[in-house]
């Protein structure tokens, strides 16, 4: 069976080669420049749909938000006069995600407090960029569309391909 399997994967493989060989082409800058300029207009026209969901989810539910010059949506809810959280900190937070249909996808209650240390990655970068936001022990709602959490593909697992998520945020502590 595992021999099977194996030639199976190296047939493919094979197939896939050969035939992306046999179908390139050389374009020219012209239609290089074109393919680059329809895959911007395109892009704009996603962020700029995006935003517009957004915008009118927030209105409907009366939240009084901001928006970032990236795209993210926040509301800081309750603020403390602690220090602003910095990169190198590592942020402890309370959390809910939720889609804009309402559906729960994750929460602390179920997954434990989450633990990242800000500035290296591993989150959503609205995620980064919202903490930074934050001091310890304020709470917060953003709402990040698609290029700010899971991009294209969500997270291959509850959070579907190109989906706005709203985080229900508490900054519970900052550590060095």
């Amino acid at each position: 069976m595992q021999i099977t399997k194996t030639f199976f994967v190296i047939l493919m493989a094979g197939i896939l080669l050969f035939s992306c060989k046999s179908q390139t082409k050389n374009y020219t800058a012209k239609e290089k420049k074109e393919f680059h300029n329809n895959l911007v207009k395109a892009n704009k026209g996603l962020v700029t749909k995006d935003q517009e969901l957004i915008e009118s989810y927030a209105k409907h539910r009366n939240w009084n938000m901001q928006k970032s010059k990236t795209g993210l949506w926040y509301e800081i809810i309750k603020t403390t006069n602690a220090p602003k959280a910095k990169p190198g900190q590592v942020a402890h937070i309370r959390y809910q995600i939720n889609l804009l249909d309402g559906t729960s996808c994750y929460t602390s209650d179920s997954l434990g407090v989450k633990q990242f240390k800000i500035g290296q990655g591993g989150v959503e970068s609205g995620l980064e960029e919202a903490i930074l936001l934050l001091s310890e022990g304020d709470a917060a709602r953003f709402i990040m569309p698609p290029h700010l959490a899971h991009g294209l593909l969500g997270d291959e697992n509850k959070i579907p391909p190109h989906s706005t998520i709203v985080y229900n945020v508490e900054l519970l502590k900052l550590t060095d």
